[in-house]
């Protein structure tokens, strides 16, 4: 087999230049994924531009606190997979990694190349920034809205915030930054994934994921008092203080369970080419966003928080 095949192209059409918005108040900066319109789901124009954005507040010495946040009425409905925005298929010659470009590699090494790169990489950069990092969650936080969510250091959710993988039904094992047993209680972590349902935010508190619920309409208030009060503290000792708990989760074992789970992703997805022609299950946006309305239906009572607003995502 070749080393390289000939590039894969789409039509891809953004429907912004600025997939990601960054401004500066109080010491806090504050990052905003800017795609409302299709519920912030994330391509990698979005991807890069988060990380260009998380490289100038920790550059920048009058930033000490991060806030990431959504647009519009949603945190993110995940990776996009249905979307005219969705560029896969393209090259990024600025990498941030040292993974090779993927658009000209044969096979599973298409996809597994650019997953290092813009998921699991990226992710892991983002966890490592010392500067600390506050997700403000509302709506939708759907698979890969769960990665963004997760690699920040804290998490101000909505009361009518809901968070749900439901990538399983794809045949694939959880998103690539697999947290899932570390945010959650194992046996929690695996009712989570065997069902694909939405919990809602006062039971992800209740779990420990989540660290505030507050009304929506407080939602930005009490993020930035949060922000305002962690900025107090000084930098290094912040930074210090990061590093030493992110070492803790890695001495558990984080890391290269992590490690461990995106080869077992990586296989569904290869699995999936060779049983369907199709890495992710057979699945598209369209159908991923039916299920998620109907597991809104059947979903026990407190975790219904959301209605039906969102739900076409995944990885690759």
């Amino acid at each position: 087999m070749s080393d390289t095949v000939p590039p894969r192209s789409a039509d891809i059409r953004y429907e912004t230049d600025a997939p990601v918005l960054y401004e500066v108040r109080d010491a806090v900066a504050w990052v905003t994924l800017n795609r409302p319109g299709l519920a912030n789901v994330q391509n990698s124009q979005m991807t890069y531009a988060l990380d260009d954005a998380f490289r100038r507040a920790a550059a920048d010495d009058t930033v000490k606190v991060i806030v990431l946040r959504g647009a519009g009425k949603h945190f993110s409905g995940g990776h996009d997979i249905g979307t005219p925005g969705r560029d896969v298929a393209k090259s990024w010659p600025e990498r941030r990694t040292l993974w090779w470009d993927h658009v000209n590699k044969p096979a599973a090494e298409y996809l597994y190349a650019r997953e290092q790169e813009v998921y699991l990489g990226m992710c892991r950069r983002w966890r490592e920034l010392p500067k600390p990092t506050i997700a403000m969650v509302h709506g939708a936080c759907i698979a890969g809205g769960l990665m963004l969510a997760w690699v920040c250091d804290l998490i101000v959710a909505s009361d009518d915030a809901y968070f749900a993988d439901p990538v399983v039904r794809m045949g694939i094992p959880g998103v690539e930054y697999f947290a899932h047993p570390y945010e959650l209680n194992p046996r929690i972590a695996k009712e989570f994934l065997f069902t694909g349902d939405r919990m809602g935010a006062e039971r992800a508190y209740q779990m420990g994921m989540v660290n505030r619920v507050v009304p929506r309409a407080e939602l930005e208030e009490a993020t930035a008092k949060l922000a305002a009060r962690v900025a107090e503290m000084p930098r290094l000792g912040l930074a210090l203080t990061k590093q030493a708990i992110n070492h803790v989760e890695d001495l558990q074992g984080k890391r290269s369970a992590m490690d461990a789970v995106f080869h077992m992703h990586h296989f569904a997805h290869a699995q999936g080419d060779l049983a369907m022609g199709h890495s992710l299950g057979g699945m598209d946006a369209k159908s991923m966003a039916a299920h998620n309305r109907q597991s809104a239906t059947d979903a026990p009572a407190g975790d219904k928080d959301g209605g039906d607003r969102a739900g076409g995502s995944k990885e690759g």
